[in-house]
């Protein structure tokens, strides 16, 4: 018998005996997880077991890259998923496939019983299959957790830059944290929609959470300002400090054409009156007679 029949024939005698025992090896790791997810993990196992007992008949076991493998990767492309969404380290999604070669090894070891050649062989081969598995399985985790974060990043991204509607025809854009290119197209994208959405006029770039103001800054904020200009919204920024008025003058940036206030209040106040409105105090409706 060959060693690929060998592999795949004890895979199919000793699918429950393998199944139990890769259960029992990660027995110390089930107990940290819910019931829900124990279910799963046995489901995985013995669609993993499965997959590979069909594999191993049909395709070559140096690749993975044959049809029959398809499966196996599907499935291990979904526990990646699961586990990289559930917080999973690296080594502990690895060590889920690892853990299954002393249950494989020790089925061999009961179907080569005096052929200590052929054993060695079998063992050899379900090693680096496993091992191939268990870096398909680290690298499929990897590109699975990347595209979490950078999902992260984007609704960070989204949730920094909130534009509020002050008034009618009156936007607000306070900035909180620093202002690079990639955050500048999501600023200039979600205050371009909101003029749309909202049909307003007055647009106000709030900067007073932006900690440090250099002309790469600077030339982001004349961009946005410029953006919103060809929306036909007039922009005005605000929250510029002495420090940060110093650093403009400095930098030799011009803001010469844009509206700038200390505060928000007070660039509130200035597309009020540009748009012909005003915050008066009410008087009191009446007085309360003395006793």
């Amino acid at each position: 018998m060959s060693t690929k029949s060998k592999l795949a024939d004890s895979l199919l005698k000793r699918h429950a005996e393998i199944l139990e025992r890769w259960l029992e090896i990660q027995a110390p790791d089930r107990m940290r997880i819910s019931a829900s997810e124990q279910q799963e993990a046995l489901k995985a196992c013995t669609a993993i077991i499965e997959g590979l007992r069909k594999a191993a008949e049909t395709e070559n076991l140096e690749s993975l890259s044959g049809k029959g493998w398809e499966r196996v990767k599907e499935i291990l492309n979904d526990l990646s998923q699961s586990r990289a969404k559930s917080g999973y380290s690296p080594s502990e999604t690895a060590t889920f496939i690892f853990s299954l070669k002393p249950a494989v090894y020790a089925a061999l070891e009961k179907d080569s019983a005096g052929d200590g050649a052929g054993l060695s062989a079998a063992v050899k081969q379900a090693t680096d299959l496993l091992d191939k598995l268990g870096l398909y399985t680290v690298e499929a985790f990897l590109k699975m957790r990347e595209e979490v974060v950078l999902r992260q990043q984007n609704e960070i991204l989204e949730l920094s830059t909130p534009v509020v509607q002050l008034w009618d025809n009156i936007l607000a854009l306070p900035l909180i944290g620093t202002l690079d290119s990639e955050r500048t197209q999501v600023v200039m994208q979600n205050l371009l929609e909101a003029i749309v959405q909202t049909r307003s006029d007055y647009a106000i770039i709030d900067i007073t959470g932006v900690p440090v103001v250099d002309t790469l800054v600077a030339q982001h904020l004349l961009k946005t300002v410029a953006a919103a200009r060809l929306m036909g919204a007039d922009c005005l920024i605000s929250g510029i400090r002495p420090q940060i008025a110093q650093t403009i003058i400095h930098l030799g940036v011009d803001l010469s054409q844009v509206t700038t206030k200390a505060t928000l209040a007070d660039a509130f106040a200035v597309a009020l009156k540009r748009g012909g409105l005003a915050v008066v105090k009410s008087q009191s409706a009446a007085t309360v007679p003395a006793r």
